[in-house]
């Protein structure tokens, strides 16, 4: 039989100054407990409510660099994609179909127009009409100058004779020979044979002139004619069309043998080697938005960067549409109409105070938030700076390392004081 330790164990008695000590630690942290308790009933007291801490995300305060962007959502597009229009009434007669590959001058439709030929052939007639015209006008000229210069030359003859009459006379009137009215006379005829010499050259340089006035007017009707039958050709030229860029076939909008008015739209064509991002801008981000700005492009799982190419001059929905250009080598594999998004680097803040972004800045406005300490959620005013996709930044109101709540504060039904439990 076993025994117990009965006979070894020895009752010690404790001291008096052993009672009084496990008498105070018992003490003090009874009233530490009841401190504690006294301050968390008067806080829940204080608040109004109670929410679990489940339903709130909350984030810190501290400082770090604030990009300010714009998330917006947007497509892949053909930087060219020109509408191919009709020029004329007529009978289009289409060449391709919806996708096809066609490079640049290619004939992709022809419309029959047999009023644009018709003018085209009488414009070819007049031409040719008018051609003839110069060329005699030429001839004519030609002609008219001959015989005012014989004229001319036949006056002056008569010159040269009358003078030599004259002379002659003139010589045997000194020695005595002929009368002084012989003399008189072939002195007359030689003056009038002087006059009509010198009237006559001067009708043949007058006669020159106006032949080669006739023939300049009958020129610039000539001329006034080949750009009349340019034109008209050009308007035949323009009844085929042709493919002005390498591409693809995007659309067509009409079939084939149609009749269609000028200006109606035919087909689309589109270049795929040249893509660019068209974006929707919310109108609040145009005043802060340049042309030239940098832009992040999220496309699936890989991310690119491009400038602001171009924007809109009007305002549609609300919102300004936009294109962005890739900055360096375009992406592979992109498509027509592929969504992406992307996000408008405006400006860079460094070293300012920050808090994560969340619904609390439309449900309060941006003016205060809720700070968490020791389970009570304090209502405070707040002034904010500049915001981005991500981050707010804090003016005043809050300091490093202030939790929070960014989510959720729609529970507090705007209460000055929340109590948070677990």
């Amino acid at each position: 039989m076993i025994r117990d330790t009965s006979s070894q164990d020895s009752v010690i008695t404790a001291s008096q100054w052993q009672k009084h000590k496990r008498l105070g630690l018992w003490g003090a942290g009874t009233a530490v407990f009841i401190v504690a308790a006294v301050v968390m009933l008067t806080a829940w007291r204080s608040s109004s409510q109670s929410v679990n801490m489940s339903r709130l995300r909350i984030a810190a305060v501290s400082h770090g660099t604030l990009v300010r962007d714009a998330s917006v959502n947007g497509k892949i597009i053909a930087a060219i994609s020109p509408t191919l229009f009709s020029s004329a009434i007529g009978t289009v007669t289409l060449k391709v179909k919806a996708g096809d590959t066609v490079k640049k001058g290619d004939v992709l439709a022809e419309l029959e127009s047999p009023d644009i030929t018709e003018a085209l052939k009488r414009e070819q007639s007049s031409y040719e009409q008018l051609e003839d015209e110069v060329a005699r006008q030429k001839i004519l000229a030609n002609k008219q100058k001959l015989l005012a210069q014989r004229d001319a030359d036949q006056a002056e003859i008569e010159r040269i004779s009358a003078e030599r009459a004259y002379q002659r006379i003139e010589n045997a009137g000194v020695i005595g020979v002929v009368s002084k009215n012989d003399f008189l006379k072939a002195q007359d005829a030689l003056k009038s044979a002087e006059i009509r010499s010198k009237h006559a050259a001067a009708a043949a340089g007058l006669e020159n002139e106006d032949v080669q006035l006739e023939l300049k007017s009958k020129v610039s009707q000539l001329d006034r004619q080949k750009i009349a039958l340019g034109y008209a050709q050009r308007r035949v030229d323009a009844l085929q069309l042709r493919a002005p860029v390498d591409g693809f076939i995007g659309t067509l909008s009409v079939s084939n043998r149609t009749v269609v008015a000028a200006n109606v739209p035919l087909m689309t064509l589109v270049d795929l080697s040249q893509l660019e991002v068209e974006v929707e801008i919310p109108e609040t981000y145009v005043a802060d938005l340049g042309l030239g700005m940098n832009a992040e492009i999220s496309i699936g799982d890989s991310k690119v960067m491009g400038k602001l190419s171009s924007m809109s001059p009007e305002v549609a929905n609300n919102q300004v549409l936009a294109r962005i250009r890739f900055d360096g080598a375009q992406p592979t594999g992109l498509r027509q109409s592929q969504r992406v998004t992307a996000r408008l680097l405006i400006e860079e803040k460094p070293n300012v105070m920050l808090v994560q972004r969340g619904p609390f800045l439309e449900q309060l406005g941006g003016r205060a938030v809720y700070v968490v300490n020791n389970g009570i959620a304090e209502k405070r005013s707040i002034k904010i700076g500049a915001t981005s996709v991500t981050s707010v930044q804090i003016l005043e109101g809050l300091k490093d390392g202030d939790q929070v709540v960014i989510a959720g504060s729609d529970a507090f039904e705007n209460a000055n004081r929340v109590s948070i439990n677990n």
